[in-house]
């Protein structure tokens, strides 16, 4: 079992990324003026000579990380998800097309720059990530996923990957799971006969809290954590498509082009079968809390709830 740990995602990566650091001297970071806010100043204050702060620039980070990937460093872009989203034209061109191995890993991501409006929040990189060729995608669900994930993604996987987390509201749901983070790999957390809830990130929470109301019905839900959303895990998706005839996604993010998109690209080519997709439809606004606003926009349990009603009808 691992040690349980309570801290925020970006709290667990910033540390973590600082050990690794430690034992891979080709590892540099590089940051648009948020190395605090991320948590890469864990980074800088072991390595200050890898350690790079562009200023509030972040097309000139991604040309940067790109140029330090040619001449066989590790680059490692870190930033808030929507402010690197301003370089999706340098991430597609400079990283994505040469096949480049640099790691973008994001923190904010979704709702939970909560205080500063939809300015701050991003609800559309998933898909402007995933639609890239070559661009991997990884969304750990709590901070003991960073810890399974973040050391394979850093020394063990070539090329462009975008790695997704978000602020301060995180969940502690995978401890104690006995499961090794493998590209292209979702993971069951809990199993079911009736249908099958899927997504990614800190909505797993959602999820768990729905399959124990639904249990109290008499209704048997799994809820698989993809994790890995590019490439995914169409053999283990298709194996619940097929044993519980139903699926509902949730994600933190827009259902146009997200995870939802992704599952029902899968459904429809290998057995399709009654989805419903829980998501975001429209742009964020501001809250005291991450919690608040998906609650506000119903990503959240009692949405599933309200779908699983639909399907099992």
């Amino acid at each position: 079992m691992m040690q349980r740990s309570t801290l925020p995602m970006r709290d667990t990566f910033g540390r973590l990324l600082a050990e690794l650091g430690e034992k891979n001297k080709d590892i540099i970071v590089i940051t648009a003026d948020v190395g605090n806010s991320t948590r890469a100043m864990y980074f800088r204050e072991k390595f200050p000579d890898r350690y790079f702060n562009v200023g509030i620039s972040e097309q000139d980070m991604v040309n940067f990380a790109a140029g330090l990937s040619v001449t066989g460093f590790k680059p490692i872009v870190v930033g808030f998800a929507m402010f690197v989203m301003r370089a999706w034209e340098q991430i597609r061109n400079s990283i994505a097309r040469m096949n480049l191995d640099v790691k973008i890993m994001v923190t904010h991501s979704g709702y939970s720059d909560s205080g500063d409006g939809s300015s701050h929040q991003a609800l559309e990189d998933i898909a402007l990530m995933r639609v890239l060729p070559n661009m991997k995608v990884i969304i750990p669900a709590d901070s003991e996923d960073v810890k399974r994930s973040l050391p394979v993604v850093v020394n063990e996987l070539r090329g462009p990957l975008y790695y997704r987390m978000g602020r301060d509201y995180t969940p502690v749901i995978t401890e104690g799971l006995d499961y090794d983070f493998k590209l292209g790999k979702a993971y069951v957390l809990r199993d079911g006969e009736d249908l099958a809830i899927m997504g990614a990130g800190v909505v797993l929470a959602d999820a768990l809290k729905a399959a124990e109301e639904l249990e109290k019905m008499g209704i048997s839900a799994a809820v698989i954590n993809l994790m890995s959303i590019k490439p995914i895990d169409e053999d283990l998706i298709e194996y619940y498509a097929r044993k519980t005839g139903r699926i509902i996604t949730i994600e933190e993010h827009s259902i146009y082009g997200g995870i939802g998109s992704a599952v029902a690209e899968v459904v429809v080519k290998k057995y399709p079968v009654p989805m419903r997709f829980i998501g975001a439809i429209t742009f964020g606004r501001s809250a005291r809390s991450e919690r608040d606003l998906l609650d506000f926009y119903g990503i959240n349990y009692k949405s599933i709830l309200n779908a699983v009603m639909e399907l099992v009808k």
